[in-house]
């Protein structure tokens, strides 16, 4: 495996776990590779709230800082309906629930007929 993806695989890892303990629901990971040449992961996931949405984000990326030495591009993490999350590897979307609904991020990355893996 080159360094990159082992280094893309640890960042996907650690981005699922952070988005677990932080309750994240409906969590989905898509497999970018050979698909995008933005990412190798798209990661979607869900917040109750607003203030949860925002909180998560900033516990991600604070993370993401202090684990791996970068900082990722972040927007909307002030409204809190849409949080973006742009790490280079990989691209994590967190939303309000009817939000996440109306932009059916999975539908246009995923195969017709497929499913995501969810964690």
């Amino acid at each position: 495996m080159a360094h990159s993806q082992l280094i893309s695989e640890k960042l996907l890892e650690r981005i699922l776990s952070s988005l677990t303990d932080d309750k994240a629901e409906d969590v989905v990971q898509i497999d970018l590779r050979g698909k995008s040449s933005v990412a190798d992961y798209m990661v979607i996931a869900s917040g109750r709230s607003t203030r949860q949405v925002s909180a998560m984000a900033e516990k991600l990326t604070d993370r993401i800082k202090h684990e791996f030495g970068f900082t990722s591009k972040v927007e909307g993490k002030d409204a809190g309906d849409w949080v973006l999350i742009d790490t280079g590897d990989v691209i994590v979307h967190i939303f309000r629930p009817e939000v996440r609904e109306f932009y059916q991020l999975e539908k246009m990355w995923l195969p017709q007929g497929s499913s995501a893996s969810a964690n």
